[in-house]
């Protein structure tokens, strides 16, 4: 069983129609909207699943920059790309059937990443908790206006 290290909260507040103010647990992080794309929302910026690919391929270049740091490795530069394909289940509910990250890394001389390829994703939390799934619990709490 995991061992529990810890927890944070942030908020989510609707400003209209699908758009939604995303506000994070600390003072110093500006917050996020979020929305559908059209006809739900506005597409007036990202919605769930491209924060979601944003999340795991921001994940897997932190996680590979730590480690060539920790190698010593001359990394000079990182860009990466994330694509993400789209799925109907059987339901032809919209699902993200596959998340495919390519890492760029720019190296200095004769530097190499053999050491941190075989274990950077092992240390990406995001990325390791989608592939092994998430327990994700839902609760409503229903208020009333007069």
């Amino acid at each position: 069983m995991a061992q529990h290290v810890g927890h944070f909260v942030i908020a989510i507040e609707r400003v209209e129609g699908y758009e939604f103010r995303v506000r994070f647990d600390k003072e110093q992080y500006a917050e996020l909207h979020a929305d559908e794309p059209a006809p739900l929302g506005h597409d007036s910026a990202p919605n769930a699943a491209r924060l979601l690919a944003a999340a795991i391929g921001n994940c897997l270049s932190a996680s590979l920059v730590f480690c060539a740091s920790k190698s010593k490795t001359g990394l000079a530069d990182l860009t990466s790309e994330v694509r993400v394909e789209l799925v109907r289940n059987e339901n032809k509910r919209l699902r993200i059937g596959q998340v495919n990250v390519t890492l760029k890394p720019v190296l200095t001389g004769s530097a190499s990443l053999d050491a941190c390829l075989d274990v950077f994703e092992d240390f990406c939390v995001v990325t390791e908790s989608v592939r092994e799934g998430i327990d994700v619990q839902v609760g409503v709490e229903v208020t009333r206006r007069e």
